[in-house]
Order: structure tokens, then sequence, then C-alpha cells
């Protein structure tokens, strides 16, 4: 009786037995079988080689297959053999064919891939030394006092970018490091929610018109105060020695925005007689008109340089504008919306920027394109006020509809909506400059700390509308300005 394998019903030259299934098998069928599947191929039961045996039999001699006994037999067996290699050669060719044309393709994928992804590098890299090398800090240069005519309007002009590389310097890289982390100087939230008021002035604008409408304070002395009044004055305060420094006239309606400059003796001002201007606090006097709208200026933002100017307004558009030279670099308007812009606010970076609608939108803006790169629908009531917080991962809106909310600009989505009392009317909105604590000033104010977004703070001081909140450093103090015309200061 011979052996037969049982996977190629054939005799083996080199037999040997499976103890999983005692079965016969050709030793290098059955190890090319384990090394694919490592099971017995009988009845599937895991098997490696060291268990084969070995069976020690005299060589065998093979029989041959009866149809295989003659010549036809032998040339019609050739004759199929060579019929099936050609038959699978075909296949093989047709095969390669079919994976040369999806290699093609996948190459070219991948190339178009690398060209978009370099395209996308340069401009990212182009975009950050723009930033970088907008323009050379220099001082402003305050010529003579300008008269109350304005000049004509300046033509609008184009924003170029430069793309020389310059380098950082350890100030620069201190201010772009600014609010990433909490200082350990900051005001704790236990601390802050003990604050009272300690100190009023109610004597900065006319009574004739009263009301302040707007406020800010000095980035590198929060001592001076700058605030703007429905009396069309400017009026820069000096909280420690208690007196005002300088009252700047020109505007020829109420004052709605102001802003001071960071490093210069320079503040800013926006009002609904459709001009910015540009004022010397030593001086006194204007030294540049911007008048890049037709209509009441609703918004005013400094770009991180600290050389540019954004501005909003009822005319519908936004612009940019040199406050060196006082002329608009680019001017633009969302045509599809054709509505009125209720405030502007840049983001911490100065690569983009938002601004609100009289239609409820929040409108996300990439400044180099001109752009509009993402909306922000939810309120039902014209917007208000915005803010981004000093990290640029959150943005904060109000609105006529007694609710702020909380959007991340990480995911574009809003994650928290505070809903304040009935009728509520939001008119400002800050946060500290690490980004911990955010202020809402309005019918009162309330301050609620980030994350946990629970109120830690509320003032009901003034008699009218809160139109302006600032933190002092570290929020070592708060202060506020409303329509009952007077300026506010919180501590311990």
């Amino acid at each position: 009786m011979s052996l037969v394998c049982a996977i190629s019903n054939e005799v083996p030259e080199h037999p040997c037995v499976s103890p999983v299934s005692n079965q016969v098998f050709e030793r290098r069928l059955i190890e090319k079988y384990i090394a694919e599947n490592g099971v017995d191929p009988m009845n599937s039961q895991p098997l490696s080689e060291e268990q084969l045996i070995d069976i020690k039999v005299s060589h065998p001699i093979r029989p041959k297959a009866p149809s295989s006994t003659s010549i036809p037999a032998i040339l019609k067996a050739l004759q199929d053999e060579w019929d099936a290699v050609m038959l699978h050669s075909f296949t093989l060719r047709q095969q390669l064919q079919t994976t040369r044309q999806e290699l093609s393709h996948a190459l070219y994928q991948h190339d178009a891939a690398c060209r978009v992804i370099a395209r996308l590098t340069k401009e990212v890299t182009a975009a950050r030394e723009a930033l970088a090398t907008l323009k050379p800090q220099a001082g402003l240069v305050a010529p003579q006092s300008m008269p109350d005519s304005c000049p004509s309007e300046i033509e609008d002009r184009c924003f170029l970018f430069s793309n020389v590389q310059v380098g950082m310097t350890p100030e620069i890289i201190q201010k772009v490091r600014r609010g990433k982390t909490v200082p350990e100087e900051l005001v704790r939230a236990e601390d802050l929610s003990k604050y009272r008021q300690v100190a009023s002035h109610a004597g900065l604008h006319s009574a004739s018109v009263p009301g302040i409408l707007c406020m800010d304070l000095c980035p590198s002395d929060t001592n001076k105060v700058l605030t703007g009044g429905a009396d069309k004055n400017v009026v820069v305060f000096d909280k420690k020695e208690e007196q005002i420094i300088a009252t700047l006239k020109g505007h020829t309606k109420k004052v709605t925005s102001v802003i001071y400059h960071p490093s210069q003796s320079v503040v800013f001002s926006a009002s609904p007689d459709s001009t910015i201007r540009v004022w010397s606090v030593t001086g006194g006097n204007c030294i540049q008109v911007v008048r890049a709208h037709e209509a009441s200026v609703t918004g005013l933002s400094l770009h991180a340089t600290g050389d540019y100017l954004l501005s909003s307004s009822e005319d519908q558009y936004w612009a940019f504008s040199d406050i060196q030279t006082g002329q608009v670099l680019t001017k633009v308007t969302d045509e599809a919306a054709g509505v009125a812009l209720t405030c502007a606010q840049f983001h911490p970076d100065g690569l983009i920027f938002g601004t609100g609608t009289a239609d409820s939108q929040i409108k996300i803006w990439d400044l180099k394109e001109r752009t509009n790169v993402a909306n922000f629908p939810g309120h039902s009531g014209p917007v208000t006020s915005i803010a981004f917080s000093e990290n640029g991962y959150y943005l904060a809106t109000g609105a006529q509809d007694s609710s702020v909310k909380l959007w991340d600009l990480r995911k574009l989505k809003n994650f928290k909506t505070i809903a304040l009392d009935n009728n509520y009317e939001v008119k400002s909105l800050v946060f500290d400059q690490s980004g911990t604590y955010l202020a809402v000033g309005g019918s009162d104010i309330r301050v609620y700390i980030c994350k946990q977004w629970s109120e830690v703070l509320n003032f009901s001081d003034h008699s009218g509308l809160v139109t302006g909140l600032a933190f002092g450093d570290n929020a070592q103090f708060l202060s506020s300005a409303g329509m009952d015309r007077s300026l506010k200061f919180y501590s311990l």
C-alpha cells in the first residue's frame, strides 16, 4: 500500500504525518501551507512545522498515469499545458496594464497634492512675513494744527505686502506671547468678586449733552483713560492724578469710538460725522483726518503693528487705513448682503478681523485677501459689540437680543450662550489681557470667568447704560463709563 499526500493526492517524495489530523502530507507542501495559514489543512487546528513527524520509507516510485503512456497522449498534455500558460500570461499582462494605469493616476494625484501644499505653505509664509514687516515702527510726527475744514477725500489704494525679512526682536516675541499664558500677577476670581467702587468722576464731559459713549485705557500706562462723549469731545483723563490731561475738539457729531495707541502719545476717535481723527495728546491737536466713509463710522480697531486702522460704517463698507498718511489703503463691502456694519474688531494676530451687522450677522474677514471667510448667524437683533480673547481662541458677541454668545474660532461654532435679563442692552464687551475674564456692559456691569462662564461680579452703580469697559493690567482694576456721564473705577 503506497502513501498518498492529502493535499496533492500524489505519492509524496518526503512523506510526513500530522499528529493533529493523522493525515499524510508531502513535507514541502504542508510546510508552505503552515507558513501561510498556521493550521492543519484538514481540520483547521493550529499546527507548526516542529509537530510534523517524518515517515521513513524506501524511495517511492511514482506510477505513471495511464494517459501519459503514449506519445499522442503526451503531446496533448503538453499542448494543454502550453494553452494554459498562454492564457495565464495574457491575464497577467492585462492585470499589469491596469496596475500601471492606477499607479500613474495615483502619482498624478500625489504630484498635484504636493503642488497645492507647497503653494499654501508659500502663501502662509508670505503672510507671516508681511505681518512682521507691514511697516517699520516709527513715531508719529505731529504737523501743524489742522483747521476744522478737512482736505478732500483721498483716493483708495491697494494694500501691498512686503516679503522682506527683518527678523524678530525679543520685544516682538514678548508681544506675540502676550496673553498666551496666565500671568502670576493676575487677580484671582475670589479676589475679583470682592471688588467695589473706589472712584467716580462725572465732570469729564459737558452736562448739557450728557453721556460718555466709549472709552479705552492706554496699554502702556493704564492710569491714562480715554473717553468719547455725546458732547463731540475726546477727553484724556489721568486716573492717578484725578485730572484731565487733554480735551480734544474737532468732531461735528458725537464720538462713538476711541482707541489709545499702545506705544505713542496718540489717540484715535470716530464719529457719525463720517470721519476718523488722529490726535496728539501732548500737542492737544488733530494731526490727521481719515475720510474713509460716507456715513456714520460705527467701529474702530487698531492693527497689531500700531500703524493701521480698521473701521466700519453704516455705508456698508469696512476700510483699512494708514494712520501716518491718513490714506485709505483698501475699502470693501459685502455686496450680496447689502447691510450696514455696526462694529469691527481685529483678531490678536492681525490677519483676520470680525464685523457685526445690522441684520444680526457676525462676519469674519481675511485681511490679505479682503474676503469674507466665515459667518456666525445666531443673534436675533443688530450686533452691538464683538471682542476677541487675547489667546485668539474665543469670540464674544453681543446684540439687541439680550444675550452674549461665545464662539470657538477653532471649530467655527457657538459653544455657549449667556442669556441675560429681558430687555438687557449689551453695549460693551471686553476680555482682560490674559483672556481669563470677560466683562459685559450695558444695563449693568457683569464679569464672567472664562471656560466656566460663571458670573463672578455684578455692579449696578451707573444710573444710565454702561457704554464702555476696560481692565487694568492683570485685572488689578476695572473701569467703566456710561450715559450718566460718569467714569467709575472698581478695585479691592
